[in-house]
């Protein structure tokens, strides 16, 4: 059985780096539209055999070597009671503009079923995914569902979000939050995901400090609490925006993979964090609209830098440095796997 960690495929006597890309499964394939004509998107979340169908799309088409559940991460401010609904996007009817917003969300009697189509869909991935490929879960990291729980996006200053972690509606609401988001980790474990995924979307936002002093304590929680029941499965810890002294201070054994968006420099992350940690990313998810003459190019220049910075390959996980855009044009994706596949190889 191979998979994206420690058991890599070998060819020609070198080995192939493995690529997944954030929302891999979704609007930019024709696949995911041609279900969608059909169907919305909460029931190709929660309709179990809809979810492993569209997970399934880009690993049928575009050969990734993992596959992510394809599931939405606002689910656990829905079962806290703030309502959600997509009209494209997502929407809330309760927002938590002020501390008393807190006592208007659901405080206890939680259904401890609620997660169960992800548990399906996952245990319908496993039966389908071939053993070659790694099943990846996923949930929203704490402080990018509060500051959706706030501001009903991730866009902008966050400045209600960041006054929040002051005012006590931070610490309040992580403490509703933190045993749900655990047990939708809970729930697509032990339903058979290899790896699980805290997205952090929207964390960049805060400076060093309170990322150290809010935001680091959760993380922590959430991962220690994890391998303490599932110390065989990864954690991947991606973070939007953020900076090297962001990473610095995470400083968490329980994470096994940091993800890292463009703006960073890969090579300098990989030396100075691949002993301690495989890193996810980073290609700029725009260049997959250039036209692919140019695309190649670039990749090509991606990887000569690596070669000349002497990174360590065998801690890397090639991706996005965020998800795939929405125009993003099939034959790209297509292509820059292939590439992948081809020519980075160590």
């Amino acid at each position: 059985m191979n998979n994206i960690f420690d058991q890599r495929i070998s060819v020609e006597g070198k080995t192939q780096v493995p690529v997944w890309f954030m929302r891999q499964a979704g609007r930019y394939h024709n696949h995911y539209q041609n279900l969608k004509k059909d169907h919305d998107f909460m029931t190709l979340c929660k309709d179990p055999k809809l979810a492993c169908e569209v997970t399934m799309g880009p690993i049928e088409d575009f050969k990734f070597d993992a596959a992510i559940l394809f599931s939405d991460l606002l689910f656990p401010l829905e079962e806290l009671g703030t309502g959600l609904v997509y009209n494209p996007g997502p929407q809330l009817d309760l927002k938590l503009s002020k501390l008393d917003d807190l006592k208007r969300l659901k405080q206890d009697n939680f259904d401890p079923n609620y997660y169960q189509f992800q548990a399906d869909a996952v245990t319908l991935l496993k039966k389908t995914l071939p053993e070659t490929k790694t099943l990846l879960g996923f949930v929203g990291a704490p402080f990018t569902l509060y500051a959706y729980a706030v501001e009903g996006s991730h866009a902008g200053s966050l400045v209600s979000s960041k006054t929040g972690l002051y005012d006590g509606r931070y610490s309040q609401f992580c403490e509703l939050l933190l045993p749900n988001v655990y047990k939708e980790m809970q729930t697509q474990a032990r339903a058979g995901a290899d790896a699980m995924c805290l997205f952090d979307t929207a964390v960049g936002e805060l400076n060093v400090s309170d990322f150290k002093r809010f935001i680091v304590p959760n993380i922590k929680w959430l991962t220690a609490k994890f391998k303490a029941e599932f110390p065989d499965k990864k954690i991947i810890y991606y973070s939007r925006n953020t900076h090297m002294n962001h990473l610095d201070v995470i400083e968490d054994d329980n994470i096994d993979v940091l993800g890292v968006d463009w703006r960073h420099d890969l090579a300098e992350v990989l030396n100075r964090y691949s002993k301690d940690y495989y890193i996810q990313g980073n290609i700029d998810p725009c260049w997959l609209h250039i036209e692919w003459s140019k695309l190649e190019t670039h990749l090509g220049d991606f990887w000569k830098h690596l070669v000349d910075s002497k990174v360590d390959f065998s801690k890397w996980i090639c991706g996005l440095g965020h998800g795939v855009l929405q125009h993003t044009p099939e034959e790209n994706v297509r292509n820059t796997v292939q590439y992948i596949h081809d020519n980075f190889r160590y």
